[in-house]
């Protein structure tokens, strides 16, 4: 297993998972899901990933915004300031993954009305979010359909409510479609480097033998 500690790459995922829309006495017309998902296993066609239980360890979570598809050009429905009681979307990192809790504005915001209907129907029951990988480590680069490990996620930009994923799998996940292929490229290349210096180290070996021999 080779792992790849630094990645600059901006990615997106967006998963099927458990969006609900309710109402609360205290805090109104609310959205609640899981936006990141652990240890679960999604085929994106070209490989397999899972993230890691520590993938949030060291994450910065220090501002994140509440959007749908990801349109960073409108007015975010809600948003995480260091995660404090008095930020409209909370962040929670729980066993099975990052749990979210968003607060909507339905009274003043048509947009947040439209958007709580559409969960609440089932119209909407994906959510996507967008963050840059710290670390990763690959499975079967031999193979066709390798596996990666995301280990180390640095920051999470933003949350999103998705309508169309750009990928459809068993998991329903989307991403852009050059997320991952990157560090794929970058773990085959160091396991092809590796390869030659153990070649490279055999037939020093070999001849040292000869020599002494």
């Amino acid at each position: 297993m080779k792992e790849k500690k630094k990645m600059d790459n901006i990615e997106k995922r967006a998963f099927s998972c458990d969006v609900r829309a309710r109402k609360d006495e205290e805090r109104g017309n609310i959205l609640e899901g899981v936006p990141i998902v652990f240890n679960q296993m999604t085929d994106l066609g070209w490989c397999n990933e899972i993230i890691e239980p520590t993938a949030l360890d060291k994450a910065d979570m220090k501002d994140v915004r509440f959007l749908v598809n990801h349109d960073t050009n409108s007015i975010p429905f809600a948003r995480s300031r260091n995660n404090n009681k008095n930020s409209t979307m909370q962040l929670e990192v729980k066993e099975d993954g990052l749990h979210i809790r968003v607060d909507l504005d339905t009274e003043k915001n048509p947009r947040a009305q439209e958007l709580h209907s559409a969960v609440e129907r089932g119209d909407i029951d994906q959510m996507s979010f967008m963050f840059r990988v710290d670390g990763d480590k690959w499975d079967d680069l031999d193979s066709d359909h390798p596996t990666r490990h995301i280990t180390s996620i640095s920051k999470i930009f933003e949350v999103s409510a998705v309508t169309f994923p750009a990928y459809e799998g068993t998991s329903l996940n989307a991403r852009s479609t050059d997320d991952g292929h990157a560090s794929l490229e970058s773990a085959r290349e160091a396991l092809e480097n590796a390869r030659k210096l153990e070649e490279t180290r055999k037939n020093l070996l070999s001849k040292i033998k000869e020599i002494k021999g």
